[in-house]
């Protein structure tokens, strides 16, 4: 009878397990000769305007249907540098592990994790490795911080215009109903995966298309909601958007109605908001979906010099609403 391993304290002690861990695990999947310089601090090449980003990931569970806490990690600030035509080139990565993990489900996510990194050709070059005691963690936590080189100067949450078309780049709310289904063990008769996924291949085409981008920001934490509000405030201007022309599919509107939940404010990990001229947009839609999985890309509304601050929702029954702030904690640990 084989006993599984499992990470010990003695992997974070700086000793000989932890040698053996860095180079048999870490640097095995991210390999690259500035990460096994061994180095106490990498050395980078760069120059022009940078983009520097930083998140941390708490995910309960770690594994759900689309991704797991590595991908996760990884795509997460790869987008945050993307979303400001950073092209990502550096990320570190430092791992919080709980006394007992399971040393086959730490593989499995690094190993997700180095898949993600090819999507984008980031590289992870530095990092860090704790084991707390049992107890003192629940399973795994990662942080991830990245650098990117800007290519588009001038996108910002405050650049957005009257006139200016409101662009969704797929069918929102998946991440959060994933999560909400792996918590609660829900099974529905389609498969609903996370929309987790890194955004840069995108991006980068629509910067290579010249597409004259105005402002992006993925819907993560508070969904398109959070997104629009901010977006509202930072450029001192009103959206309106029409209710009927988000994408949102059936799996996502049944756990909606089920649990009381609004679609415009679940979390997403691979959806995408952008602001630009209204003459652009169709033919930004359709270099989005000559890639990635952006086949129900969408307009979704416009900006206007009415109500300003404030996003106004207009419902399929021709009536309206403010689309608010999400408030209270609707899915905690959702990243």
């Amino acid at each position: 009878m084989s006993t599984k391993k499992t990470i010990q304290l003695s992997h974070g002690g700086g000793g000989k397990e932890m040698d053996q861990l860095i180079h048999e695990l870490f640097f095995k999947a991210f390999d690259n000769p500035i990460l096994t310089a061994q180095e106490d601090a990498a050395t980078l090449n760069m120059c022009g305007h940078i983009a520097f980003t930083t998140d941390s990931f708490t995910v309960s569970p770690l594994f759900f249907a689309g991704g797991d806490i590595g991908k996760l990690a990884i795509a997460g600030t790869v987008n945050d540098l993307a979303m400001m035509a950073a092209q990502p080139e550096y990320l570190s990565c430092s791992f919080i592990i709980e006394e007992g993990f399971p040393l086959d489900d730490l593989k499995t996510i690094v190993n997700s994790m180095a898949t993600e990194l090819r999507k984008s050709g980031a590289r992870i070059v530095c990092g860090d490795t704790k084991v707390v005691p049992k107890g003192c963690a629940d399973g795994l936590f990662i942080n991830t911080s990245g650098v990117g080189r800007i290519l588009r100067p001038d996108i910002s949450a405050r650049n957005l215009q009257v006139g200016d078309a409101i662009i969704v780049s797929r069918d929102i709310g998946c991440h959060g109903a994933a999560i909400l289904m792996a918590r609660d063990g829900l099974t529905l008769e389609s498969e609903l995966h996370s929309d987790c996924d890194t955004l840069w291949p995108i991006i980068e085409q629509l910067l290579v298309a010249n597409i004259n981008i105005h402002a992006m920001r993925d819907a993560t934490r508070g969904g398109l909601s959070a997104v629009l509000n901010e977006w509202a405030k930072a450029s001192q201007i009103g959206i309106n958007v029409d209710e009927a022309s988000i994408p949102i599919c059936d799996e996502v509107k049944g756990l909606c109605e089920l649990f009381g939940f609004e679609p415009f404010d679940l979390a997403n990990e691979g959806t995408f908001i952008m602001a630009l001229p209204m003459d652009v947009a169709e033919g930004a839609i359709e270099v989005m979906q000559r890639y990635g999985h952006c086949e129900h890309a969408a307009i979704i509304g416009q900006v206007t010099d009415g109500h300003p601050g404030k996003v106004v929702l207009q419902t399929p029954w021709g009536s309206s609403r403010y689309l608010d702030l999400p408030q209270g904690e609707l899915l905690p640990r959702i990243c």
